[in-house]
């Protein structure tokens, strides 16, 4: 009887929350289908009453490869790390002095069967100080300046091109190269193919699973040339050959600022929502004095400005949404991690293991320190909707599904909980599914089935327009996915 009493008491709690929620409206059905969605915009939220979302910085997980050999650069930057079945695969800058005395930059390569310990190949592919026991895979002069890999999920692509990259700058355009192994890269034609932009950042591609084409985001600036704020424009292909003429990408109500890299690449839990965790630069703050940076040994060119990881997403097109504008990951205590262009993100978020994801991080930028750290986060965890002790409700938009179940990723206290009513278009209770039918969730995992009055099976709803109400309490909610 007391068990009943406190689910009533619960359940009024949440009702009397979700009754001040707006009609229907009149927006489309969302065909949600299976997708699982993350909680790090809006799109499936319609409103909330004392809930939100919250961001969710990494956890510092500590460095996990230096740049110290004598054929890699200080300044490693444009970072690239690939989840390819049972390894890990890292490709970054390095650089080194030609037999005339030239230094030129060069593309190396390192990989990890676990994501955490790293190793550096002796490839035998290109001679450094006179040998070639190193792990450089290119060296051309400007294509390996900022050489960015991907691992091509169309399925018409050829056994031979099954990673592709771009390489090149302004001096060049991009030039497409495709590899088998990963290791051994060949150019897809001499010729570039997208020559529009500010080429000198991060070109990143991949084959779009939702859009049914390859995307290519790089960096453009709002004024034209090296005017007014650096920025992100965003061409697409339907062969990786062939590109159409660069849009810029908008950031909604959001204001401009300047973008470094961007990072955008399709989350590997839910490909049709690209996480883009990027560096903000800012250019003219300098809080270590000159003799502190110089002490540091920190690279001249690198005195002026500051940067910082931020994370924005998008579901394709050229619209970025920034629900989150303050900092993914502060810079550490310390002045080595306040210099220019220190703490660059580097591009892809890779499972290690079945609950914990990773992002690496180029620190120490242009120092003789410089290392790639990595950062962990549970799946799913870049943000949630997150409810106090006192509790919060949420009402999705309406959307149409697939499957028999649903199962969420989510966390409470020991006193918190999660209640899950289906209703129907109109936000009323479908019966047999309210929140008083609803199993109390308590607990921290990543995948749980949903149950009411111990049914988990919604299979007469799936295809019909439907919402879901949520109450929570001392909660975070990170995903959901009808399967």
């Amino acid at each position: 009887m007391l068990k009943n009493s406190c689910k009533m008491i619960a359940c009024m709690a949440a009702a009397a929350l979700i009754s001040g929620f707006d009609g229907p409206g009149d927006k489309p059905t969302i065909a949600l289908g299976d997708r699982r969605e993350i909680f790090a915009d809006q799109f499936l939220i319609r409103e909330m009453k004392g809930a939100r979302l919250v961001m969710h910085p990494p956890r510092d997980e500590g460095a996990v490869m230096h740049f110290d050999q004598p054929w890699e650069s200080n300044a490693p930057a444009y970072i690239t790390i690939l989840h390819d079945g049972d390894i890990y695969r890292a490709y970054y800058r390095g650089g080194h002095q030609r037999a005339e005395g030239k230094k030129e930059d060069n593309t190396c390569y390192a990989e990890s069967k676990d994501g955490i310990h790293w190793e550096k190949p002796k490839l035998g592919l290109i001679e450094a100080n006179n040998s070639k026991e190193n792990n450089i895979i290119l060296e051309e002069a400007p294509l390996t300046h900022n050489f960015s890999p991907f691992i091509d999920k169309n399925p018409q692509a050829k056994p031979n091109e099954r990673l592709k990259a771009f390489g090149g700058t302004n001096k060049s355009g991009l030039v497409p190269f495709a590899s088998a192994d990963g290791k051994h890269w060949r150019k897809m034609q001499e010729k570039s193919v997208i020559n529009d932009g500010l080429l000198d950042s991060q070109n990143v591609s991949f084959w779009s699973e939702s859009e049914q084409l390859y995307v290519c985001y790089f960096r453009s600036w709002t004024g034209g040339n090296d005017r007014g704020y650096r920025s992100v424009s965003r061409s697409t292909s339907p062969d990786f050959i062939h590109w159409s003429k660069p849009v810029e990408m908008t950031y909604g109500s959001r204001p401009y600022e300047h973008i470094y890299t961007q990072q955008t690449s399709p989350y590997f839990r839910a490909p049709h929502i690209y996480v883009a965790i990027g560096s903000r630069f800012v250019p003219h703050r300098q809080i270590a004095t000159l003799d502190q940076l110089n002490e540091l040994k920190v690279d001249p060119g690198q005195h002026k400005g500051l940067s910082e990881p931020f994370i924005m997403t998008s579901r394709g097109g050229n619209v970025y949404d920034r629900t989150f504008m303050e900092a993914f990951i502060r810079p550490a205590m310390g002045l080595n991690h306040w210099s220019a262009r220190t703490n660059y993100p580097s591009l892809n978020i890779v499972p290690v293991g079945n609950s914990e994801m990773s992002l690496y991080v180029n620190q120490d930028y242009a120092q003789p320190t410089g290392h790639l750290r990595r950062y962990s986060m549970r799946v799913d965890g870049f943000s949630s909707i997150n409810a106090p002790y006192k509790g919060g409700s949420v009402r999705t938009k309406t959307f149409t599904f697939t499957g028999k179940a649903l199962e969420i990723n989510y966390s409470t206290s020991a006193i918190g909980e999660i209640r899950i009513a289906l209703t129907d278009e109109n936000g009323e209770d479908l019966p047999g599914y309210s929140l008083l039918d609803s199993e109390e969730l308590v607990g921290n995992e990543i995948a749980r089935t949903v149950t009411w009055n111990g049914r988990t099976d919604l299979s007469a709803m799936a295809g019909k327009p439907v919402q879901l109400h949520i109450y929570l309490k001392d909660a975070d909610l990170y995903s959901i996915r009808f399967k």
